[in-house]
């Protein structure tokens, strides 16, 4: 793809799941990739496997380093804001779980567009990738820090994108349903009824991207079933809270 050939691209929380599987795609198309992730191990194992870079760390603090590994000011094209935190629980979780809900899943994305922002306005050019969820654009049972925060990240993906693409920023915000990786597995018995059955790979996710950036498309949708139950939830409302109710009285009832 020629759009992001010799691009440099950073991925957050690419030591595994989907952020190393879009981190192999984009270094299959010949882009120039950043590989981060909190665990240092994993971090390398992914970049030597690509022949990337890797930087280990928090997501929020590393545009600088990347940037420099990268070549220097301006060498960042494409941003992906991987990294989250699945946060389970409810409106009791400690406060604890609720900050670091909204700072991983939220202010990193804030934090980085901050400092790549007045460099791409000043080119014209950037594409950032928010790795969202469906929880972002519905809920998601037993997880209220996990699915207030990721309306967050879908909220503030949107803004950027409507604030800044006649000035050559593409945004692009990702919103799979279960996926097979470790936070699918941390998700526990709320996961497995609800996200379980439909599953799909890393790679599938990583697929639906490429899709959308060669189709210069904002929302990505790796379950296409995702946009019947937004319409749901848009033009009928109590219906759909009827319905998800049903879904969590379901999953108490199976000793959640």
């Amino acid at each position: 793809m020629s759009t992001v050939q010799g691009a440099g691209v950073v991925v957050t929380g690419a030591g595994g799941g989907i952020g190393a599987a879009l981190a192999r795609r984009f270094a299959a198309e010949g882009a120039r990739v950043v590989v981060n992730d909190l665990d240092p191990d994993r971090t390398k194992a992914v970049a030597e496997e690509i022949g990337g870079l890797a930087i280990a760390g928090d997501a929020s603090a590393i545009v600088e380093e990347a940037r420099d590994a990268l070549g220097g000011p301006g060498s960042i094209d494409v941003w992906c804001a991987n990294a989250g935190l699945a946060s389970p629980g409810d409106a009791f979780a400690d406060e604890a779980v609720w900050a670091a809900a909204w700072d991983v899943n939220v202010m990193a994305h804030v934090r980085a567009a901050r400092a790549l922002l007045p460099e791409w306005l000043e080119r014209g050019s950037g594409r950032f990738v928010s790795t969202v969820s469906a929880a972002g654009l519905l809920t998601m049972v037993g997880a209220a820090p996990y699915s207030v925060s990721k309306h967050g990240a879908y909220a503030f993906a949107e803004w950027l994108s409507l604030t800044y693409r006649h000035r050559g920023i593409k945004v692009h915000a990702i919103c799979p349903q279960g996926v097979r990786t470790d936070m699918l597995t941390a998700a526990g018995s709320a996961g497995e009824l609800v996200l379980a059955p439909t599953a799909i790979e890393p790679e599938d996710v990583a697929d639906s991207l490429f899709d959308a950036i060669d189709t210069d498309r904002f929302l990505v949708l790796p379950h296409a079933e995702v946009a019947d139950y937004y319409r749901a939830r848009a033009t009928d409302p109590e219906r759909w809270l009827g319905n998800m109710n049903h879904l969590q009285q379901k999953w108490e009832g199976a000793g959640a």
